[in-house]
């Protein structure tokens, strides 16, 4: 099915269609990740040399928050437009 799709669409083997609404939520989730691993970077900067368990558990769990929206994101494919008709 995805294969005629592509070819319907005139798609080469390296490009997809992708829901603007997904990708949108993609790049929202990456951004948290990237905001989340710079605060990371920046707290174990600020603990020093020997940071703390509560401190390192903090950042853990700040990172796994920003994570598990990508680890379980689903993608799925548009909805397929209605045939033409002549």
């Amino acid at each position: 099915m995805s294969r005629q799709r592509a070819r319907d669409l005139e798609l080469s083997e390296d490009e997809l269609v992708m829901a603007r609404s997904e990708l949108d939520a993609l790049h929202d989730d990456m951004y948290v990740l990237a905001c989340a691993v710079d605060d990371a970077e920046r707290d174990l900067k600020a603990a020093g040399a020997k940071p703390t368990p509560k401190e390192l558990r903090e950042i853990v769990n700040w990172l796994l928050a920003a994570a598990k929206p990508l680890r379980d994101r689903e993608l799925s494919a548009p909805p397929v437009p209605p045939a033409k008709t002549s």
